[in-house]
């Protein structure tokens, strides 16, 4: 390890690596304590600033440049494009002398080259000539992709062969390890510059792979620390210089993506003092609320652990069984959710914590505020790139904690195997290097897990002695949440040496433990030929199984607790050091799934497109899932001119996403509207919005019928009947109070003369309200023809006026317990059990704090309202 010449070299990023405009740039790198950039083409083109002043503001920030790039198609062409490339690097010469600049990348060309090697030399001597007239000098790279030159030991024979002091190398880590190439034995004093990137394995042409998936060190699988020490044994001594092409990147914070890069020069360079060994997992912190927090206490007790302390001077329990240790803290300083539980920090086992914090510190990890009293351990912590605090810490903050004299149950579990985060796709390179560089742990190559909902990389950080663990999953195209209506799940996987009797004695003592179908015990006997008792008891407490070379694993789950929480206990025989088959993740899922139906609340509620008609329909469906509702209403027909119109009917792409988000976060579709039937209207014109409704999985169309005539009115609601019953849609209609089907009187005479089987009535609450409709009615029409609720309030002053009644149902519906509505007792007319659709439309709080957020506090809004009150009803 050439230690202290790694740490002499000065740290360069290229502008490529990072998003934003040139100016946006210059100030992430700079301000991440970079002390040169390399200047991308495309960005100066893009920037307002003469290359004078992009050099002035380089100085004012501490910036050299040290390299422009790229200079393409040079080399090896015929003549007369040899001459108007020399005319281009005459002019590119006049740009760099502005900027300050004196190095020029030139990419071995890909087009255009005839396959010369003496042609290319006396091309690039030329060149180099030109440059050194003006103090310049020219870097030669192979692009792994190049059209002859390919190589780096291809670039230096036709360097050698020019032997011109002004022409020299430019190696790039990626172009050797994309093409499994050894550094040529080529001396210092010829690299003129030296660029490095990480990048995970993957099976791609070279130049996809370059321009998309490139990383920082660390972050990838290419051993690009053995790479810098035979560079740095030639005698190179110039700019060390990160360039990394990757989406995530190029979308996200410069900020961000600047120190990390920063982070990973300063690990690779062994600038931080070495990380301290780790003992394992000191404790996980679970932020919790009162409500989630006494699911996940019961949980845990059902799992052997007891309460065995309380803090001092904070809100914060200790559940410990063996050195598995959990901390529930009911106040944290990160927000959660309303009943939703949420590891906030990790704790690891140092054995010197102090230099663990330092390390930390240096490589640029935030150091987060902590208040503690003079007789309570001074812990420090630095916050991860997803804001998880990392502690680290030996044994004496136990001496925080006032014994409780509980004690947890003997033997079944001994520590914490592993904690698994689901990172956002932004958060999750980030995330690797972080655990990597900060804690000196090393980590896997991605794993592709496939998912019933999706695909899931996951990366497993671990310390070089396997004591501490920590699983980062990301699903690429579905932004985290894996399990529907699970936004990041996360979870706690806890060490036992006897996987049967412990889910046995956890089973014994009411832990919700997760359901794992027959027919995957059935495919296990028939692969693996297990012994048939250990396969029973395997089925019986649903524990799941792998083996390899090294040794076996067995493990199982409970259900999801709080909201995304769920814990897992392992039982690791041998060396086995992996985290089960690839597909336990799939089967976990798709069981997750099934249990959160099964235990879903009794009242179901759908979010009305209405209440958040800014969101489209993929977007609906995501804060539906985000916020716990069951279903969604989508508005497939514009009403007025004003609002947006979101044409499914005939829009494939918008289906096809609308769907894909429907699968990926299990809500369904309730309802489509709105099917509105005037004097002048023809069923018929519905056909494909009733088709469209029946391909999303509706169950039920909203229809109003603004006619005053009563027999074609009926009429019309009988053939839209008949046309949505073969494709199992109901048809619900809708009475607002200013049209001339304005009350339940008027809906039952229509529902009546249609006579269909399928046709229903909606109460809308406040049109019901508004209309003077008669609870008492209510109760005596058949409970069939109500299949769900539009559920809203609104002020008890009704308006005088038509466009006053419209304006409050379509901009100033109020939240359940806000207005003078008699909710409950029309609702207790109703049949129990429907699904309550909740409709609040209210611009100026929409205006306010977003459609999303209006739609997660509705729904919160409901619940303390309504469920309570007929909780206590019944």
């Amino acid at each position: 390890m050439l230690t202290a010449e790694r740490q002499t070299l000065r740290p360069v990023i290229a502008t490529a690596c990072l998003s934003g405009t040139l100016e946006d740039k210059l100030a992430a790198a700079a301000a991440a304590g970079f002390t040169g950039v390399e200047v991308f083409e495309d960005d100066l083109i893009m920037s307002p600033w003469s290359p004078r002043r992009v050099r002035d503001e380089c100085a004012a920030l501490g910036l050299s440049i040290d390299l422009y790039q790229p200079f393409r198609d040079f080399e090896a062409v015929p003549a007369e494009p040899f001459e108007a490339n020399l005319r281009r690097a005459e002019r590119k010469f006049d740009l760099m002398e502005q900027l300050g600049c004196t190095t020029l990348l030139v990419c071995s060309s890909e087009s255009a080259a005839v396959d010369d090697d003496v042609l290319a030399a006396e091309q690039l001597t030329t060149l180099a000539e030109r440059a050194a007239r003006r103090g310049l000098r020219i870097a030669y790279e192979a692009m792994a992709w190049g059209r002859f030159v390919n190589t780096a030991e291809h670039a230096w024979r036709i360097v050698r062969e020019a032997g011109h002091p002004a022409l020299g190398l430019c190696l790039d880590s990626f172009h050797l390890f994309a093409r499994g190439e050894e550094l040529p034995d080529v001396p210092g004093s010829a690299i003129f510059h030296v660029q490095l990137a990480d990048a995970p394995r993957l099976s791609m042409e070279a130049v996809e792979w370059s321009r998309h998936h490139r990383l920082f060190p660390g972050q990838g699988v290419f051993d690009v620390a053995g790479f810098l020490d035979q560079v740095l044994s030639t005698g190179y001594s110039g700019p060390l210089s990160l360039e990394v092409f990757n989406d995530v990147y190029r979308q996200g914070d410069p900020r961000h993506a600047a120190v990390d890069a920063m982070r990973s020069l300063l690990t690779l360079e062994e600038a931080a003092p070495a990380a301290p060994p780790l003992a394992g997992h000191a404790f996980t912190e679970l932020a919790v609320d009162e409500a989630s927090g006494l699911a996940v206490a019961q949980t845990l007790a059902a799992l052997g652990f007891a309460h065995t302390g309380q803090h001092r001077s904070k809100p914060v329990e200790l559940w410990q069984q063996g050195s598995a240790r959990v901390l529930l803290n009911f106040a944290p300083e990160r927000a959660v959710h309303p009943a939703t539980a949420s590891i906030c920090a990790l704790a690891v086992d140092s054995a010197d914590p102090q230099v663990s914090a330092r390390r930390a510190e240096r490589l640029l990890a935030p150091v987060l505020p902590r208040s503690f009293r003079p007789d309570e351990a001074d812990l420090t912590s630095v916050a991860a790139p997803d804001g998880t605090a990392v502690f680290f810490c030996r044994t004496d903050w136990l001496d925080d904690f006032l014994p409780t004299g509980d004690a947890p149950a003997a033997g079944l579990l001994t520590g914490t195997d592993h904690v698994s985060l689901t990172e956002s796709v932004d958060d999750f390179d980030h995330a690797v290097l972080f655990y990597r560089s900060v804690l000196g742990m090393e980590s896997d190559q991605i794993a592709e897990l496939p998912a019933p909902f999706g695909l899931i990389h996951r990366r497993t950080a671990t310390d070089p002695n396997h004591r501490v663990r920590i699983n980062l999953n990301t699903a690429p195209l579905r932004r985290g949440d894996w399990s529907p209506s699970v936004e990041s799940p996360q979870h706690v996987a806890f060490v036992t040496g006897d996987a049967v009797a412990a889910a046995a004695a956890m089973r014994e003592l009411g832990a919700p433990l997760l359901k794992i179908p027959e027919n995957y015990y059935d495919d296990l006997d028939a692969r693996l030929a297990l012994p048939a008792e250990l396969l029973a008891s395997m089925r019986e407490h649903s524990i799941l199984y792998d083996r390899d070379a090294h040794g076996e694993y067995l493990h199982f789950s409970t259900e999801i607790i709080g909201g995304r929480i769920f814990f897992e206990v392992v039982q690791r025989i041998g060396e086995y050091a992996g985290y089960g088959a690839s597909s336990s993740a799939a089967i976990c899922m798709a069981a997750h799934r099934r249990s959160r139906r099964e235990h879903a609340p009794e009242r179901e509620y759908s979010l009305a497109h209405l209440t958040a008609l800014s969101l489209s329909p993929p977007e609906l469906v995501e804060a539906a899932a985000e916020a716990g509702y069951r279903y969604v209403g989508l508005r497939m027909t514009r009403v007025t001119p004003e609002e947006p119109h979101y044409p499914l009917a005939t829009d494939p792409a918008l289906m096809r996403t609308t769907k894909s988000r429907l699968a990926a976060t299990g809500v369904d579709v309730l309802d489509v509207e709105l099917a509105r039937i005037g004097p002048d209207g023809n069923p018929r014109d519905y056909l494909r919005f009733l088709e469209a409704g029946a391909e999303l999985g509706a169950r039920h169309v909203i229809t109003q019928l603004p006619d005053g005539e009563f027999t074609r009115k009926t009429d019309r609601f009988a053939e839209l009947c008949a046309m949505a019953a073969p494709l199992g849609l109901t048809v619900d209609l809708e009475f607002p109070s200013w049209t001339e089907t304005p009350d339940l009187a008027e809906a039952t005479r229509v529902l009546r003369g249609a006579a269909q089987p399928n046709a229903g009535i909606l109460v809308d609450l406040l049109h019901f309200a508004r209309s003077a409709s008669s609870v008492a009615e209510l109760r005596e029409l058949p409970a069939e023809w109500f299949r769900f609720a539009h559920v809203c309030d609104a002020p008890g002053e009704v308006p005088d006026t038509v466009a006053g009644l419209i304006h409050t149902a379509r901009y100033e519906r109020l939240f359940p317990g806000e207005g003078g509505i008699d909710l409950h007792g029309i609702l207790a007319a109703l049949p129990p059990g429907i699904p309550y659709a909740l409709e609040i439309p209210h611009a100026t709080r929409v205006a306010s704090i977003g459609a999303k957020e209006h739609a997660r506090l509705a729904i919160t809004a409901a619940r303390r309202h309504l469920d309570a009150a007929f909780k206590r009803a019944a």
